[in-house]
Formats: structure tokens, C-alpha cells, sequence
């Protein structure tokens, strides 16, 4: 697979962006049931083009990783956090989620940010993985915080400086 282009989206993205947010839905990483139609927006008031960066690979989207504030307070302007992070099946193993997480804390640091957070399932150890290799600390865990699938899965809170 070529290495893919990494951009902002684009409103004209936001059905491909859907096609692949529900072709990736697993247990692994979803806190939601799986979406079931009619579907909602993809983009929405809280999340448009802006706050997602898309990975390009052969005229095709083949993942997405979106971008926001933790908080809507000034005092935590200063911090970014990864929201969602998705990768087309075929497109994985092949770097496009640590390219995505590479341009992500790039953005970030375009925009001004001193921090970079994200929440992970304690379960998900591809994720967690990937996260640590790009400097990413595991900065607290929530035990227990999510009923998944019959079970009690931790939320991983995990942090770097930029």
C-alpha cells in the first residue's frame, strides 16, 4: 500500500468518513452500540471538516483520526485530545493510524497546544501500543468505567507534552 496522503477533511468527505466510521465499529474500541440506519451525520456542530484529519490512500479515504478540546473551559484551551481514530481493515498494519496520531500531535502543535490526551479502552492493546510508541504515557485508568459486552472494561486516559 502506497503511503497515504494525510489532510484536513473536507465537507464532501463526510459520506466516505460514515462508510468507513461503521465499517471499522468493533467491540474493541466502541463504547456505543453499533450504529443501526438511518445513520446520523457524520459531521455534526461539535465535530466538522476542521477537527478531523483523513488519510488518502488510492483516491480512497482509508482512515480518519479527529481532533478536539478536552473541555470547553479557557483554562484548558491549551490541550488537545484525540476523540476517534478509525482505520479501514485493509489499510491496517500498513502505518496509516501512526500517521494519522503523528499528524495529529503536529496539528496540535500548529494550533498552539502544550498537551495531547486521549481515552482508550484497557482492553484495546493495539491502541494503547501504537499510543505508547508515539510518546503517549498512560496518565490515569478508570476501572471499570465501561459495561462492554458482558464485562467491566477500564477507560485509559493517556497524555503527552508537545
Amino acid at each position: 500500500m502506497p503511503e497515504p496522503l494525510i489532510r484536513t477533511a473536507r465537507s464532501g468527505d463526510e459520506e466516505a468518513l460514515g462508510l468507513l466510521d461503521r465499517a471499522a465499529w468493533s467491540p474493541l474500541h466502541a463504547v456505543r452500540p453499533r450504529d443501526e440506519p438511518p445513520y446520523e451525520p457524520f459531521f455534526n456542530e461539535r465535530f466538522g471538516p476542521r477537527d478531523h484529519l483523513v488519510a488518502e490512500s488510492g483516491g480512497r479515504l482509508v482512515g480518519y483520526i479527529r481532533i478536539g478540546f478536552p473541555t470547553p473551559l479557557a483554562s484548558n484551551a491549551h490541550v488537545r485530545q484525540i476523540q476517534g481514530l478509525a482505520v479501514a481493515a485493509g489499510a491496517r498494519r500498513h502505518g496509516v493510524g501512526r500517521a494519522l496520531v503523528r499528524a495529529a500531535v503536529e496539528e496540535a502543535r500548529r494550533q498552539g497546544a502544550r498537551r495531547i490526551t486521549l481515552r482508550v479502552l484497557g482492553h484495546n492493546e493495539p491502541a494503547r501500543a501504537l499510543y505508547a510508541s508515539e510518546g503517549f504515557a498512560v496518565e490515569g485508568i478508570q476501572p471499570g468505567e465501561f459495561h462492554l459486552d458482558g464485562r467491566y472494561v477500564d477507560d485509559v486516559l493517556m497524555g503527552r507534552g508537545l
